[in-house]
């Protein structure tokens, strides 16, 4: 049931393409597209799939003008009303999917305005497992209460998909705890995925979405606007970041953040981290690690 979900998410990733390298990428097999995490389009290189040992190569050469079809098709033929999400490289597609673009940059003023002449795009194929968090969530929960949570991997590893059930499973409740309120603060509209103000993803029945803003900016305003018993937001980079955490821990607010780091060892060598270890914000690591079996979860306590 599982691969068959995964390869219907596929082909309803590939529906974007136009019709020549739709077909194409249809003509993977199904184990692969059951695996299958990103379609990638290159002019004027073959159209790719990325699989989790690598990228795979199809056959046939990918045409310009066949990226300015897909950024037609995305947008639904409405360029302008993507106008926002484009300027920053990217733009949210109907059933759950995010197309990034690279091509030429509109400079005005000195600031980015947008794409045009499109060199190369991805489809993310985002998929919900369900299953992502079952282990984990009630381990979250001390002396009644969930425990402010980093999770932990490199790229690539899973953190946004955990983070996703996460937020779903408190949100609803876990075995023996009631349901959380919980604001969601997805600046790259990867974890709910909203469109046109929807959520695609399930992310909880009391989960309340902030899209597309800095997470520096919409912790403060979710504080003073939302009530949130619990803060999560996908990938803390900048010291911004760190302070508005930091802010949000001293309301009495628990949060869920994802970090790059393959563990809790590699997470102090960098110096931004490190801080934020200092602060005591986070008392338990969910690290994500890749084996032959497929991925697995561990709690530690932060130091």
């Amino acid at each position: 049931m599982q691969r068959d979900l995964c390869v219907q998410r596929y082909q309803q990733a590939a529906a974007v393409l136009p019709v020549r390298l739709r077909k194409l990428a249809l003509e993977l097999p199904d184990a692969a597209q059951a695996l299958a995490e990103e379609i990638r389009l290159r002019a004027g290189r073959p159209l790719a799939v990325l699989l989790p040992e690598g990228e795979t190569e199809l056959e046939g050469t990918v045409e310009p003008e066949e990226l300015e079809t897909l950024c037609d098709l995305a947008t639904e033929f409405s360029r302008y009303a993507a106008a926002e999400t484009l300027r920053d490289g990217f733009v949210p597609v109907r059933g759950g999917f995010r197309v990034g673009f690279c091509g030429t940059a509109i400079i005005k003023d000195g600031y980015n305005t947008g794409l045009k002449q499109f060199s190369s795009a991805v489809i993310r194929i985002s998929r919900e497992h369900r299953q992502a968090a079952e282990q984990v969530a009630r381990q979250l929960f001390l002396d009644g209460e969930v425990a402010s949570t980093l999770i932990l991997s490199p790229p690539g590893g899973g953190k946004t998909t955990l983070l996703r059930d996460l937020v779903r499973r408190l949100s609803d409740g876990v075995e023996g705890y009631g349901p959380r309120r919980i604001s969601l603060i997805d600046e790259r509209g990867e974890v709910a995925v909203c469109f046109h103000g929807r959520p695609q993803m399930d992310v909880g029945r009391h989960t309340d979405v902030l899209d597309g803003c800095p997470k520096a900016s919409g912790i403060p305003m979710v504080l003073r606007a939302m009530n949130p018993q619990i803060i999560a937001v996908d990938e803390i980079t900048l010291q911004q970041d760190l302070q508005a955490a930091v802010m949000a821990a001293g309301c009495g607010v628990r949060l869920l953040a994802t970090i790059h780091a393959g563990s809790v060892a590699e997470l102090q060598e960098k110096p931004l981290y490190r801080a934020l270890l200092a602060e005591r914000v986070f008392r338990l690591a969910a690290c994500i690690q890749r084996t032959p079996e497929g991925r697995s979860v561990h709690l530690e306590e932060l130091p």
